[in-house]
């Protein structure tokens, strides 16, 4: 095999135009990562197989979804945007790839996280687990997905790039009479709402001789970014703590209403107003990816019908009054063990009746029991609704088997990059035949378990040469 042709495989082109070319510790770090049956960003882009068709649907679901909101024209667009809401409601910003264990359900998130940071999307990406990272307890969930932002220009710091980009946004003539709660989306909960604009203000000038006074106690601005940080990531942070920040950073309606978040619902909107702040700042959006998703239906039946219902309006958002959901991309990724446990769902089944207690007003014991007879049926079930029958227009890819074609590839690419990290020239047909016979005995096994196989193949016949 010349160079040319090894270096036209670890040449691997961007859907932006531009072109990567992996330098030899990425390539050895990628045996490596197979070698242990897992992967890295570089092995993604060359042991991907169906470019074309991801990048079709990943056109079809997030591109053609997520024009950004200019600030620059937003005013001149309002009238436009608003008269699209309604054709909106009916386009699917979801995705869930289906597959068994190991066809390549976590690489195709990946493959999606990287096209998406290339195409100006912020992008999370987390595991989730029946028991740390449990979807029906979605505090939970939020704070993993703030924890893992990624940004496509290379920002490390969500407070550095806020602060910049609120700056920027303020500054705008047409933003002139403005403020950050303009700018901050409604759907977002009062308590977020005022934290985001403390965290874009500055303290409050206070004199050294005034800070020594005792009605400024609680003037620590040295704690203020710390108090901030782990407040927007929901973790708890007293109320009056909270409120002495709000104070000395200038939110003067931080009093408004409740600074408690408890309910699911809550950080579910703060994740649906996140993604629309991110489209409003520049950004495409938010592209949330979901590995291990059946682990949903690993719960008790309660877990379960909590889960169900967040997924529900993850899947097919209300769109409030004045308020638009749209910048939120979520991805899942589902074995065929979720959608075997969502059929079989007994949706009718009763939940246990609850103690009842010994009440001193009979009557009004009496009462409540009558309403709760006439509403048996709605208060009573685990479920809301069928969601097997609700779900059934969801926007899935469904992953199959690698075909001949395919492996015949990928072993091509495999025996290049081999030859090229360890500085030998392996014979192409020699290899592909002695792999393939090998493989033959696997059939069954993980795809991931095969480029294992495959690896340690190559590695053997060129310890023979040695």
């Amino acid at each position: 095999m010349n160079n040319h042709s090894s270096q036209a495989v670890l040449t691997k082109s961007n859907s932006n135009g531009s072109s990567n070319k992996f330098n030899n510790f990425q390539i050895r770090r990628t045996l490596e990562r197979l070698r242990e049956g897992l992967f890295d960003s570089f092995g993604v882009q060359l042991l991907t197989t169906n470019e074309e068709k991801l990048d079709q649907i990943f056109h079809q679901t997030f591109i053609k979804n997520s024009v950004p909101d200019l600030a620059s024209n937003m005013e001149s667009t309002a009238e436009k945007t608003n008269t699209t809401t309604t054709n909106d409601k009916t386009k699917s910003t979801h995705l869930c790839v289906c597959g068994a264990y190991g066809q390549g359900k976590s690489h195709t998130l990946n493959y999606i996280e990287q096209q998406a940071l290339n195409q100006n999307f912020v992008v999370s990406y987390i595991n989730l687990d029946p028991v740390q990272v449990c979807f029906h307890n979605f505090n939970i969930v939020y704070r993993s997905l703030m924890e893992n932002l990624s940004f496509p220009d290379q920002q490390t710091s969500f407070a550095n790039m806020w602060k910049n980009k609120a700056k920027q946004w303020l500054s705008l003539p047409e933003n002139k009479n403005k403020t950050l709660k303009n700018l901050i989306p409604e759907i977002i909960p009062h308590k977020f709402q005022c934290i985001l604009t403390a965290m874009a203000q500055n303290n409050m000038a206070i004199g050294l001789k005034k800070r020594k006074l005792k009605k400024h106690a609680r003037f620590q601005p040295g704690s203020f970014p710390w108090i901030l940080k782990n407040a927007l990531l929901g973790k708890n942070i007293p109320a009056w703590r909270l409120s002495s920040v709000f104070k000395y950073r200038e939110v003067d309606f931080y009093k408004n209403k409740s600074l408690v978040c408890k309910k699911s619902d809550d950080y579910l909107d703060m994740v649906l107003g996140m993604g629309k702040l991110f489209k409003k700042i520049g950004y495409r959006g938010w592209v949330v990816l979901f590995d291990e998703g059946e682990s949903i239906v690993q719960n008790n039946i309660i877990c379960r019908s909590k889960s169900y219902k967040l997924l529900d309006k993850i899947f097919f958002p209300e769109i409030k009054p004045g308020i638009r959901s749209d910048g939120l991309f979520p991805v899942f990724a589902f074995t065929n063990d979720f959608f075997a446990q969502l059929e079989y769902e007994d949706y009718k089944r009763v939940k246990p009746p609850k103690k009842k207690y010994k009440n001193r007003d009979n009557k009004n014991s009496n009462s409540l029991h009558a309403q709760s007879s006439n509403n048996l049926d709605k208060q009573n079930l685990y479920f809301d609704k069928n969601y097997h029958g609700e779900w059934k227009d969801i926007q899935k890819l469904r992953l199959h088997g690698l075909s001949s074609k395919e492996w015949k590839t990928l072993i091509q690419r495999l025996v290049t990059i081999h030859g090229l990290a360890y500085n030998w020239k392996p014979s192409m047909d020699l290899m592909q035949n002695k792999i393939n016979q090998e493989l033959q005995k696997h059939t069954t096994a993980e795809t991931r378990l095969k480029f294992k196989l495959t690896v340690n193949i190559l590695d053997m016949e060129q310890q023979k040469l040695q």
